[in-house]
């Protein structure tokens, strides 16, 4: 398995959104430091984005299994070929 790469990130903050970063960092916040908090927010962005991929997905299937037996056409695998080309 290979090890990810590392990247280095400059953000500049000023006004109220460095001092709610501040609020949450350090001896009074939840995190110790201004990287744990922003890997901890990427990662809960990572999460949502996943979620909603996935609730997209489930919706779809939700609506195609909802579809009368009836709307279904057979396919064989050279049906299926042949419309994936064109």
């Amino acid at each position: 398995m290979s090890r990810a790469s590392t990247t280095t990130l400059t953000v500049r903050l000023s006004g109220t959104l460095s001092d709610f970063v501040a609020s949450n960092v350090g001896e009074h916040g939840a995190y110790e430091n201004v990287s744990e908090y922003m890997r901890d927010l990427i990662r809960r962005d990572k999460e949502r984005t996943e979620r909603e991929a996935f609730d997209r997905l489930k919706a779809e299937l939700t609506h195609v299994y909802a579809a009368p037996e009836s709307s279904y056409q057979p396919l064989t695998a050279v049906d299926v070929i042949t419309r994936n080309r064109t």
